[in-house]
């Protein structure tokens, strides 16, 4: 089973580049972030017709999550459990029943920016990484396989970023920002890609500015994070770089800043 996160940063603006993703890929589940649309506005069509089934949870204009299955789903949660004040659509959750294996939770996130930082926008990113870990305790109570993916707005080390000094005081690189991460991977949830590619420099995300992706200027800030039981299901994974490049796929629209990063479990 394949399962990929993607943020799209406007599922509307990019749709003929995600679709040829989709059908060069094939994930059999896949989150996306940043939808930027309402639930109505989602182009659940162009996905059907790919065979997958859409639960979503969209915003007009700003965040908004999907999951898209290729398997049924069962037990969808939009919102993130115990966060219940938060008006923004950044969570989506459901259990996945695939055909020939045991079934997997995924969770798909879309974690706060945080910046300017400190100021409450960074107060609220701290509070939402405390909700995101509470979950995660939950979730491991129950001794399922599960997965918390997408982008989590998160640098976790000096090696996901090219230059860290120039992310020093940056809400995606403090302090704490990295201990409230490592907090959740702690509690004994496995960084998938860094335990693929424990060596490897490899990132998420190049801003549109400052020439980033033509001087390989990146940042490594989606991930995929597994419970214990999905860990031991681990079979491969990567980044698919080339949708960040202008020249792939279609020419209507640039390219998402950031690009799909993927697992396989058996």
């Amino acid at each position: 089973m394949k399962i990929a996160s993607w943020n799209v940063n406007s599922i509307n603006a990019r749709l003929p580049r995600i679709l040829e993703w989709f059908d060069a890929a094939t994930p059999d589940v896949c989150v996306l972030q940043e939808i930027k649309c309402l639930d109505e506005k989602f182009p659940v069509g162009a996905f059907e017709d790919r065979g997958y089934n859409c639960e979503l949870h969209g915003q007009k204009t700003y965040n908004g999550v999907a999951l898209l299955s290729k398997f049924p789903v069962e037990d969808v949660i939009r919102g993130l459990p115990g966060n219940d004040d938060d008006d923004q659509s950044r969570y989506i959750e459901a259990m996945v029943f695939p055909d020939d294996a045991e079934p997997v939770r995924v969770g798909g996130l879309y974690l706060p920016n945080g910046n300017p930082a400190p100021g409450p926008k960074y107060d609220y990113k701290l509070g939402w990484m405390a909700h995101l870990k509470a979950r995660a305790e939950a979730l491991l109570k129950t001794e399922e396989a599960f997965i918390l993916t997408g982008d989590y707005n998160v640098i976790p080390q000096a090696e996901d970023v090219h230059n860290p000094a120039a992310w020093a005081d940056d809400a995606l690189f403090l302090p704490a920002t990295r201990a409230a991460f490592r907090e959740i991977e702690n509690l004994g949830l496995t960084d998938a890609l860094r335990h693929l590619y424990p060596y490897d420099v490899f990132y998420t995300f190049w801003d549109y500015q400052r020439g980033a992706w033509q001087k390989d200027h990146g940042i490594r800030i989606d991930h995929v994070m597994l419970s214990p039981q999905a860990a031991d299901r681990l079979t491969s994974g990567g980044v698919d770089r080339t949708t960040r490049d202008p020249g792939f796929g279609s020419q209507e629209a640039k390219p998402s800043d950031h690009v799909p990063v993927w697992i396989t479990l058996d």
